[in-house]
C-alpha cells in the first residue's frame, strides 16, 4: 500500500495495547455478525446487479447494529471498540494512496494519456490479449515501484481500462490483469506497507524477505502473463463506425503525459514517500497540461450552476471525490474487524490451530496459509488483515523454528492475494468503484462486478496454489540456525 516512511504508522498499529474485552451472547463468534451480514450483503447485492457504493456502506452500518444486540458488555464499550477500530492508522494509510493516485491518474487522463494509449494499440495493433499482457506488466511494475495497490488499481482503472476496452479486450480479464499487478507489486515491492508488516512482525529484514520470495512472485507472474494473453482478447471492440470516428479524433499527443508518469516511478523506485512521488506527479502533470494548452478547468473548476449553487469540478476533484464512499466503508469494515480482537475471536483461533500441529512442520505451515486465509475472509483489508494474522504466524513458525523469512512469505503472499480476489475485498471493490467512476466519462464502458472479476485474478490464484504447493511440499523451507541464519531442512537438527 504506502511506503517505508510509514514504519512508526506500522509500529503504532502492531503496538501493544491497553483494550476493552467485550463479551457476546453466542460465544467468541458472535463477534463475526458484523462482517458475515457484510459479506451475505454485497454477495446478495452483487449477484442481483443491484449493488452501489452507498448500498454497500448501509449493508455495513446495519451489520455493525446488529452486532450490538449481540454485545452483553455495556453498549458503550462496544461504540468505543468502534471508534478505536476505525481510528487504526493502516485505514487513513489506504485512503490516502486512493486519494492521491486517484487526482493523479485524472490529470493524466485529462491531459490525453488515454487517447494516447488508444492511438499506440491503432499504430502497432497491441489490441486484445496483448494489450492485457501489457497491461499486468505495467500495473505489476508501478505497484512494485510505487508500493500501492490500491493506488495501483485507481490508476489503471481509469487510463488502461478504458484504453484496453477499445482496442478489444475482454473487460473482465483486463480488470483482472490490472488486479494482478496489484497483487504482484503489494507482494513483492519493498516500500509496500503488507512487506514491511510481514517482515518486521516476523522480526525479519525487508530486503532479505524481498529475495526470498522473488521466486514464488515469477512463479505465479509467468503463467499469469500467459493466460491474460491467450485469455485477454475477445472483447467487443465496437461497430467499425466507432472505430474509425476513434481513430480520427486520437492522436499521439497525449504520450506527453508518460513523462509525469515516469517521474512517479523514477522517485518511488528511488525510495520516495509515495505522497512525495505521487505529489510530484501531480505537480508536473499540471504544468503539462497547461502547456499543452488545455484549459486550466480541466484540472479545477468553482463556479456556480443555474440555480446558484456552488460547483467544482476538474481533475482534482473528481480524482478525490470517486472515493469518498469507499473511505467510509473501509472505516467501517476496520471497525467491525477489530471486534474480533476485543472479542477474544482471535485468541480462540490461534489455540484451535496450536493443538492440531503436533509438532509436525507441514502441519504447521499448512496451518499458517488457513489462518492467514480465514482473517482475509473477514478482514478485507490487505494490511489490516496482515497485521491480524501477524502474531499467530509468529507463534505457529517459532514453535517449528521456521525461519522469519519462511513466515513472512506465508503472511504476505497470501494476504495480498485474498485483498483483490474476494469479491467484497477493499482492492475489488475499488477496482468496481473507479470502473463505475470511468463509464461516467466513456459511456461505452462496461462496469464489471465484483463477482464477474475474481475467478480471473490468475496473479493471486497462482501464488495462493504456489504457496500451497511450498506448504505441502516444503519447496523453499528454511529453519532458523543459531545466529538466526537460514538453514535447509537436511542439515537441520
Amino acid at each position: 500500500m504506502a511506503h517505508h516512511e510509514n514504519n512508526e504508522v506500522i509500529d503504532e498499529a502492531l503496538g501493544e495495547k491497553s483494550v476493552q474485552r467485550l463479551e457476546f451472547r453466542g460465544g467468541v463468534f458472535a463477534a463475526t455478525i458484523p462482517l458475515v451480514f457484510f459479506i451475505i450483503w454485497a454477495i446478495t447485492l452483487s449477484v442481483t446487479e443491484l449493488v452501489t457504493e452507498e448500498s454497500l456502506v448501509l449493508g455495513m452500518v446495519i451489520g455493525v447494529a446488529l452486532g450490538l444486540f449481540f454485545c452483553k458488555s455495556k453498549w458503550a464499550d462496544y461504540a468505543q471498540s468502534l471508534i478505536s477500530g476505525m481510528a487504526q492508522p493502516v485505514g487513513v494509510v489506504a485512503v490516502i494512496a486512493w486519494f492521491w493516485a486517484g487526482m493523479f491518474a485524472k490529470l493524466l487522463s485529462a491531459g490525453g494519456l488515454v487517447d494516447g494509449l488508444i492511438w499506440v494499440g491503432f499504430q502497432t495493433g497491441l489490441e486484445g490479449g496483448a494489450f492485457v499482457g501489457i497491461t499486468f506488466l505495467l500495473s505489476a511494475l508501478f505497484a512494485t515501484a510505487v508500493g500501492t495497490g490500491y493506488g495501483t488499481v485507481a490508476t489503471f482503472g481509469i487510463l488502461m481500462y478504458p484504453a484496453g476496452v477499445i482496442l478489444g479486450a475482454d473487460p473482465v480479464i483486463l480488470l483482472a490483469a490490472i488486479l494482478s499487478g496489484a497483487v504482484f507489486g503489494d507482494n513483492l515491492a519493498p516500500v509496500s506497507d503488507t512487506t514491511i508488516v510481514s517482515a518486521t512482525t516476523q522480526e525479519a529484514d525487508v530486503p532479505g524477505v524481498v529475495r526470498s520470495r522473488f521466486k514464488y512472485s515469477i512463479a505465479a507472474a509467468i503463467p499469469a502473463l500467459l493466460l491474460f494473453v491467450i485469455f485477454g482478447g475477445g472483447g467487443d471492440e465496437g461497430s467499425r463506425e466507432v472505430i474509425t470516428q476513434l481513430q480520427n479524433q486520437v492522436s499521439p499527443n497525449g504520450l506527453l503525459m508518460l513523462a509525469p508518469f515516469a517521474l512517479v516511478l523514477y522517485l518511488a523506485l528511488s525510495g520516495h514517500h509515495l505522497l512525495t512521488s505521487l505529489s510530484w506527479g501531480i505537480v508536473v502533470s499540471i504544468v503539462f497540461i497547461i502547456l499543452t494548452g488545455t484549459s486550466l478547468t480541466e484540472v479545477i473548476h468553482i463556479y456556480q450552476n443555474d440555480a446558484g449553487e456552488a460547483v467544482i469540478e476538474g481533475a482534482l476533484m473528481n480524482g478525490i471525490g470517486g472515493y469518498f464512499n469507499m473511505a467510509i466503508l473501509i472505516l467501517f469494515i476496520l471497525a467491525a474487524a477489530h471486534l474480533l480482537e476485543v472479542a477474544g475471536t482471535m485468541e480462540v483461533i490461534k489455540n484451535f490451530f496450536l493443538r492440531i500441529i503436533k509438532n509436525v512442520v507441514r502441519r504447521a505451515e499448512l496451518s499458517m496459509f488457513g489462518i492467514v486465509a480465514f482473517l482475509n475472509i473477514f478482514i478485507t483489508i490487505n494490511t489490516a488483515a496482515e497485521i491480524a494474522a501477524a502474531p499467530f504466524v509468529r507463534k505457529l513458525g517459532t514453535e517449528m523454528k521456521i525461519h522469519p523469512y519462511r513466515r513472512a512469505n506465508f503472511l504476505d503472499t497470501v494476504t495480498s492475494s485474498l485483498g483483490y480476489i474476494f469479491p467484497w475485498s477493499g482492492g475489488v471493490l475499488l477496482a468496481w468503484a473507479t470502473v463505475q467512476g470511468a463509464a461516467e466519462e466513456y459511456e461505452f464502458l462496461p462496469v464489471i462486478s465484483p463477482t464477474e472479476v475474481f475467478p480471473f485474478v490468475f496473479q493471486g490464484w497462482g501464488l495462493l496454489i504456489v504457496m500451497f504447493i511450498a506448504a505441502w511440499t516444503g519447496w523453499g523451507l528454511r529453519y532458523s540456525g543459531k545466529n538466526g541464519e537460514e538453514v535447509k531442512p537436511k542439515d537441520h537438527k
